[in-house]
């Protein structure tokens, strides 16, 4: 491979000669070959968005001259626009506060500005990474930023998915309705249940966790760029915050708002954590949620087999025919990783120390991670199997005529005792209740038929009393 030697505040190193990024990058990758992970695209499109907001400003204020503001603008566009992604190589496990990261942004944007002003990348004139690039900016409000950006940014697909997936599960519920099943807590036999109120049950606690998401992420629209290396703002222009606010929020197309206490804004990654949060209470109903399909599909013949899912895969390499929960299975791995990924960026939060949290590039990571496996698991199971759902409507028959917790509906009339003896006696002799209390007479035919009407049981009030009672 051909190289060029480049020059940093610690000596040489040769870059290959075909690489966008330089020696600071060529640092960084022989100092952290951690987990073989590229940046996430979220990570590297926030901070690019960053630096192309800061030329605009610049030029804007005559700080930076428009040629040079112009080549940097350009560089920035092409990488937004999906080019020259394999010149950002830094692990995400890295040096802390992100620096790496950020000269590996510097350095791309400055030799294809160069590049497109006419000179050989890696010669850094007219345009430097430090000088122009990095005008006005630090690591210390360039990544914090980046994380509020590229959360906010991924918010968008997210809320699409979820919202689908919250049409698709209300819609069974419609579906459903008419399909009356045993409900179960503590797997036990519990009362009657709709199908259609289960799956009702499930969009409405999805809908309410997206909420808590979003409520999260309007902290995250208030922005410490400006902050500079401490959060005071030297070398920064005062007008530059609200400058590069306003550009933001028009190239990315987000409400965005200067932060009121820059410092603050740099001290704390709270706003990051509690985001984190609530995508962490997301995974875990979502996983109750597939488990609970997972229960319900089990068998076919020795399992509940209330549900068909979608048959998306053979289920097993030696056991012909066998069909496998594989969708909700893989949504169960998601969660779990979602789960750890929020403990990483707990603890990551706390461990700031006085002006600057220099945990920033693993926060960064875990939660742009965690929203591209939610999007991307939710949209599958959306598409490839909530919404192929059916009904086994002679199983959840099956299954409800044989509850013993239907007794439940006679303590009303005969008394909490007496209808325990009579749930144990039909476990016992095996006989469902309903025959159980003609033959043994406990109720008047015609009051029995009232008390047991099973979709009265899915409504509230009290079996065998006067409609809505």
């Amino acid at each position: 491979m051909s190289t060029r030697i480049e020059n940093d505040p610690l000596g040489e190193l040769p870059v290959p000669t075909t690489a966008l990024y330089g020696v600071q990058t060529v640092r960084a990758a022989q100092n952290f070959p951690i987990s073989g992970l590229q940046p996430l695209p979220a990570f590297v499109v926030a901070v690019v968005q960053i630096k192309r907001a800061a030329a605009c400003a610049h030029k804007a204020s005559g700080r930076l001259d428009a040629r040079l503001a112009n080549a940097i603008i350009a560089a920035a566009d092409e990488i937004l626009a999906g080019q020259h992604r394999e010149h950002f190589v830094v692990d995400p496990y890295q040096a802390g506060a992100g620096t790496s990261h950020n000269m590996n942004a510097n350095e791309v944007l400055a030799n294809r500005a160069n590049e497109l002003l006419g000179t050989a990348r890696g010669t850094y004139a007219p345009v430097h990474p430090n000088d122009h690039v990095n005008m006005a900016q630090s690591t210390n409000d360039v990544i914090p930023t980046a994380i509020r950006l590229g959360a906010l940014d991924m918010l968008r697909p997210f809320d699409q998915a979820v919202s689908a997936l919250v049409a698709s599960l209300a819609g069974k519920g419609v579906e459903f309705d008419d399909v009356l099943k045993s409900g179960r807590t503590h797997l036990q036999d519990a009362m009657p249940i709709r199908l259609g109120q289960e799956f009702t049950a499930y969009a409405r606690t999805l809908e309410r966790d997206l909420a808590r998401v979003h409520q999260a992420a309007e902290y995250l629209r208030d922005l410490g760029i400006g902050g500079s290396a401490v959060g005071t703002g030297v070398n920064v222009e005062p007008n530059y915050p609200d400058a590069v606010v306003a550009s933001l929020s028009k190239s990315m197309s987000l409400e965005l708002r200067a932060g009121a206490d820059r410092i603050q804004l740099m001290q704390s990654l709270g706003d990051a954590a509690a985001f984190s949060a609530t995508l962490r209470v997301f995974a875990l109903d979502l996983s109750k949620i597939v488990s609970d399909l997972r229960l319900m599909v089990s068998g076919p013949r020795t399992g509940l087999d209330e549900i068909r899912l979608p048959a998306v895969q053979p289920g097993s390499s030696i056991m012909p025919g066998k069909i496998n929960p594989s969708i909700p299975e893989m949504v169960n791995q998601v969660c779990f990783q979602v789960v750890g990924n929020d403990t990483c960026v707990s603890m990551a939060a706390e461990h700031g120390q006085l002006e600057l949290n220099v945990m920033m590039p693993v926060i960064a990571h875990n939660i742009f991670q965690s929203m591209e496996i939610l999007t991307n698991s939710v949209r599958v199971l959306d598409e490839r199997c909530v919404r192929g759902i059916e009904a086994n409507r002679a199983m959840c028959a099956y299954w409800l005529e044989r509850s013993a917790a239907l007794a439940t509906a006679l303590a009303p009339q005969i008394g909490y005792a007496r209808a325990a003896e009579l749930s144990k006696q039909s476990v016992k002799e095996e006989v469902l209740i309903r025959e159980l209390v003609h033959r043994e007479q406990v109720l008047p035919p015609e009051e029995i038929d009232r008390v047991l009407d099973l979709r009265r049981l899915t409504e509230i009030g009290v079996p065998g009393g006067a409609s809505g009672a």
